[in-house]
């Protein structure tokens, strides 16, 4: 009998070491492998990688595990959702940019949805300054989330990673707590540290093998194999075009920051342009993003405080990138055009230079340099996430019982393995049960 077929396993030609299959059966394998992965991916960033990888690798083979850590390095180093720009790029490497446009709309669009819903009207039923009970719990709730991640990414590190995570951690720390320190710095800030994780990290691999601090792959090198030929022409794109596609995000990232700065009045403008700069300066992904939105949009009376983090919590508890957060935002502030344009907005970058990146990547993935340089720059980005979980801690947990509801909702996270969306949803019962209205404990407040 003739062995079944898995229906998700790219379809091959029967020599593919010297063909590809055409452009629209893996277009479809693309449809097939990625159309209800946005239904599913619970959990933040480390949950993402880990759904990716058992499904692309592991289960249907869309892949090999290198070429799949490979690229989530490399997405970890570019501003942006890590998990989204992961989807986009392993569909690339096998259906080019139209197969990494279509992986993106699934990944997104059921956040997208609900959220730009709840952004509209969420808030005619409820009044943000005096939110119901069951609202209570979210923020802490959804904080405990970004610490089980940043903890989780923590782990993975060697001793040399952990330094520099530290010093990353420390220096973000001190330019968003010091009031002689502009909170702009971190535009330029953040980037500067990537660069210097990753040029440590390759100082330290040039030190050579048993003379280096951390831990590196050293393979010494390869030429470039058939199969590297034709990773190249599934992906589609060559280097030139890789440039271009960076020099498109230069243009946008510069223009948008000019017009608004020369004065030009547009609402919607102001809501790309903030959220195209931020998108393009998050290394790290959506745990980085949280308080930078938050620095900017609550000060501009996009939404307040309370409504900031109820999104927040909401974002946390749907499937997808925690990035579809914008989308929120833009709903609650400018409805249905201002949730498109902020989901452009704060998705652009990302989207903009991983279509820029892989014809790199393709060339260059076989040198150890290259591998060494990722090390670091993800390190450095893992500290930036510490960093966003100290503030968001004093800003979400305001008295003791937040504080109860953190500790319970974050046990369940951590050493039960609950999923996002029960973590919420138990933060919200906890929260509620807390409150003045039912059980009334833990009311005194840490901080005015």
């Amino acid at each position: 009998m003739a062995k079944e077929t898995d229906p998700l396993v790219p379809t091959k030609t029967s020599n593919e070491t010297t063909n590809l299959a055409p452009l629209a059966t893996r277009l479809s394998d693309v449809v097939r492998m990625y159309w209800h992965l946005g239904l599913i991916a619970f959990g933040g960033p480390s949950a993402h990688v880990a759904i990716l990888r058992d499904h692309l690798c592991i289960r249907n083979h869309w892949m090999d595990e290198d070429a799949f850590m490979e690229l989530f390095a490399l997405c970890v180093g570019l501003p942006g959702p890590t998990s989204t720009q992961l989807v986009i790029s392993t569909a690339v490497t096998h259906a080019g940019p139209l197969g990494g446009m279509i992986a993106y709309v699934f990944w997104n669009l059921p956040g997208f949805f609900v959220l730009t819903l709840s952004g509209l009207f969420l808030y005619s039923f409820i009044d943000p300054s005096n939110p119901p009970i069951w609202l209570i719990g979210v923020p802490p709730a959804a904080i405990s989330l970004i610490i089980k991640a940043f903890y989780g990414f923590g782990q993975k590190l060697d001793h040399v990673g952990i330094g520099l995570a530290m010093i990353s951690c420390t220096v973000a720390i001190m330019i968003n707590g010091d009031e002689h320190i502009p909170k702009t710095s971190s535009q330029f800030v953040y980037p500067i540290l990537l660069v210097l994780g990753g040029t440590s990290t390759l100082l330290d691999f040039s030190l050579g093998n048993g003379k280096s601090f951390g831990d590196y792959v050293r393979l010494g090198g390869c030429d470039p194999t058939e199969a590297d030929r034709i990773l190249q022409e599934k992906i589609g794109m060559p280097l030139w075009v890789g440039g271009m596609t960076f020099c498109f995000w230069l243009v946008l990232f510069v223009g948008s920051i000019t017009l608004v700065n020369i004065g030009y009045d547009n609402e919607y403008l102001k809501i790309f342009e903030v959220m195209f700069r931020i998108g393009s300066l998050i290394f790290g992904g959506g745990e980085v993003a949280v308080p930078m939105l938050q620095t900017e949009v609550v000060p501009l009376g996009w939404v307040t405080d309370e409504q900031f983090f109820q999104g927040l919590g909401l974002a946390q508890s749907l499937p997808g990138p925690l990035f579809n957060f914008s989308s929120f935002l833009g709903a609650t502030y400018k409805g249905v055009l201002g949730a498109i344009v902020a989901e452009l907005g704060l998705f652009g970058p990302g989207y903009i230079l991983i279509f820029a990146m892989v014809p790199f990547w393709g060339k260059v993935r076989h040198s150890d340099k290259f591998k060494a340089i990722l090390k670091g720059v993800n390190a450095a980005a893992i500290g930036l996430i510490g960093s966003g979980c100290v503030f968001l801690y004093a800003r979400a947990v305001k008295t003791a019982a937040d504080a109860m509801v953190f500790v319970l909702a974050g046990g369940l996270a951590c050493f039960y393995s609950a999923p996002a969306p029960l973590v919420i949803f138990f933060g919200a019962v906890f929260g509620s049960l807390f409150s003045p209205g039912i059980l009334n404990v833990g009311q005194v407040k840490y901080h005015n």
